[in-house]
């Protein structure tokens, strides 16, 4: 079994020295990914993408980056020109897709390259240094969401497979009452040396909710959950939810966009769907065990797109509008990009190659089934009325 050494002696130590022995689900999921020198995100950055565990669409070219930013062009016109116009991106990976919408911007439109901030919220500080590196030639602004004033922002937050990555609680249904899921060491007697690293270094137990909010969460979505079968297991993310609060605090007229991949609460939250949404990648292979390759793998849970809207409703975000990615490429351009494929342009097999990665970003299995939400603050009647091209069904769709 693969897995960080360093990083599991963080885990087990902060385990060892907590109150009761155990700790949530979400705090273990936050170590694996977001531990400042161990995690995840700080030691495997250099490897996402096609040669690392996962790659997302900004990995297949700069399509998906320029239609991103005929989106963004549109909402600036839509506020009125604005300037700034602030790019708030939250989660910016290896800087691809802000290189991408970047460098589209700088060549096809100068007036708004002109009013343009560009602004980067990253966690991980290796990945800060990467983007650093690949966005050299630009003026990029990194901060915190915490550095951002309040109500500050005119213009657009945005966001591509970050929520998904956001630590989530886990919970189990015993006998109609919601149980979480902790995580706590495994017993290896008094000689650790004789630990057989074949078997898990980690152990679940249940106990009661370590906050009222996993109750709440349900009560708003009007989920009678404690209804459900026995075993019945899922995830909660309350992280996304204080990130959106956050988000609807510092925008002061906008857009928040959102793209990942997840489900309305009545398909996240079916009674089939008896195992919740926990996912893992490494090196490609998707599997649901979150206590192996510690600190070498991906760790993911799907979004709950209901909870997104219903919460953002609460900050003020009016819900504008959601689509399946495919979709909202198609009604940006994409279909005509597919369309002017030339042979006299290219070779066949680089036509062949151009063609099947631009299908990748439609495909509705894959990536183009991926959710794309729209919400608001601060908009003017005019500006309500005025639907974004993204979110217009094209004709042939």
């Amino acid at each position: 079994m693969d897995y960080n050494p360093n990083l599991y002696e963080a885990i087990a130590h902060h385990i060892s020295t907590s109150p009761q022995q155990k700790i949530t689900f979400a705090e273990y999921m936050d170590m694996v990914l977001y531990h400042p020198q161990e995690g995840y995100y700080s030691t495997q950055a250099a490897k996402l993408g096609k040669e690392g565990d996962f790659f997302t669409s900004v990995h297949l070219g700069a399509d998906f980056g320029e239609l991103l930013a005929e989106q963004f062009v549109q909402m600036w016109a839509v506020l009125g020109k604005p300037e700034p116009f602030s790019l708030v991106e939250m989660g910016a990976g290896q800087g691809y897709l802000a290189f991408d919408i970047l460098k589209y911007i700088q060549q096809q439109y100068p007036d708004f390259w002109r009013c343009l901030n560009y602004i980067i919220v990253e966690r991980s500080l290796t990945l800060r240094q990467v983007q650093q590196e690949k966005l050299a030639e630009f003026s990029v602004n990194w901060q915190t969401l915490t550095t951002i004033s309040s109500n500050s922002i005119v213009g657009c937050f945005f966001s591509n497979e970050l929520i998904d990555a956001m630590p989530v609680h886990q919970f189990m249904i015993n006998g109609g009452e919601l149980r979480e899921i902790y995580v706590a060491n495994q017993e290896f007697g008094e000689n650790k040396q004789q630990r057989d690293i074949s078997q898990p270094l980690f152990v679940e137990v249940t106990g009661e909710p370590s906050t009222p909010q996993l109750h709440s969460y349900f009560q708003s979505l009007e989920i009678d959950i404690y209804n459900y079968p026995d075993e019945y297991r899922s995830e909660v993310n309350l992280a996304a939810l204080e990130w959106l609060s956050i988000v609807a605090d510092r925008l002061q007229r906008g857009y928040v966009l959102t793209i990942d991949y997840g489900y309305s609460d009545n398909r996240y939250y079916n009674p089939r769907r008896s195992q919740g949404t926990l996912q893992c990648y490494w090196h490609h292979q998707r599997h649901n065990n979150p206590y192996i390759n510690i600190g070498q793998q991906d760790i993911t849970a799907h979004v709950d797109f209901t909870a997104l809207e219903k919460w953002g409703d609460r900050w003020g975000l009016q819900s504008a509008g959601f689509t399946q990615q495919g979709l909202f490429l198609m009604a940006l351009g994409l279909g005509q990009r597919i369309a002017s494929l030339s042979y006299t342009q290219q070779s066949i097999s680089q036509l062949l190659h151009r063609r099947d990665t631009l299908h990748q970003l439609l495909d509705p299995l894959g990536l183009g089934g991926f959710g794309v939400l729209l919400q608001t603050k601060g908009l003017e009647e005019t500006a309500v009325s005025q639907p974004l091209k993204g979110f217009i069904i094209p004709d042939s769709a």
